[in-house]
């Protein structure tokens, strides 16, 4: 029987200016400050000799640039193509405030997302879970063979894996997801599996951990 190998490498956008203030940026398209540049230039350096067949970012800056500087760090040369239903989580009334100011909504969001209904005008962390789960299992199914690097966001990328989470710490593991940290499934013949979490290509102790439960 011939076996077809997927391999998918999920990255969370380098740092921002708001991500550094603590400020939920959802949908506000922030580029990456010098520091989140620097993060996505030792990552793509790390990368280097990784052959990507495709890149798919999220349409917000923060996480094209994120993507750009990573495929040309490590010496991809390909296109970036967009897809919708991996942008952040819609924040709605709460975006653009900082976590110290989003109450009982901010708390139910970070200890119980699952079943949180979701901020006034934005969405729920299930809306994000349908529209990122429809999107990287398309990419499983596809059984093409093919190495896939992909740009996104904290919480987008936590709802994408979480069916194939089977974490004690729950939806987040613990964290939000670090500038720059990894998420890597393999899939063989459909069946996928992941393989690493919050992997980081660049020194630990540049690590700035913005939510810890």
């Amino acid at each position: 029987m011939e076996v077809f190998f997927v391999k998918i490498y999920i990255i969370r956008h380098g740092e921002t200016a708001l991500n550094a203030k603590g400020v939920m940026q959802g949908r506000i398209d922030e580029p990456l400050n010098q520091n989140g540049r620097e993060l996505a230039e030792l990552t793509g350096k790390a990368m280097k000799g990784m052959r990507f067949d495709r890149c798919i970012s999220s349409s917000l800056d923060r996480a094209q640039e994120t993507a750009g500087i990573i495929l040309r760090e490590s010496g991809n040369d390909i296109p970036i193509e967009i897809d919708d239903r991996i942008i952040e989580i819609d924040f709605g009334d709460i975006e653009g405030k900082a976590l110290t100011e989003m109450g009982e909504a901010g708390y139910l969001f970070y200890m119980d997302p699952l079943k949180f209904k979701g901020f006034p005008n934005g969405e729920s962390v299930q809306d994000v879970c349908k529209r990122t789960q429809e999107f990287i299992k398309e990419l499983i199914a596809g059984d093409d063979g093919k190495t896939y690097l992909i740009s996104t966001h904290g919480c987008a990328m936590r709802a994408m894996v979480n069916f194939l989470n089977d974490s004690p710490l729950g939806y987040w593991y613990g964290h939000a997801p670090y500038n720059c940290s990894v998420t890597i499934i393999e899939a063989e013949n459909g069946v996928p599996r992941i393989t690493d979490i919050d992997k980081v290509y660049y020194d630990e102790s540049l690590i700035v951990d913005h939510f810890k439960q």
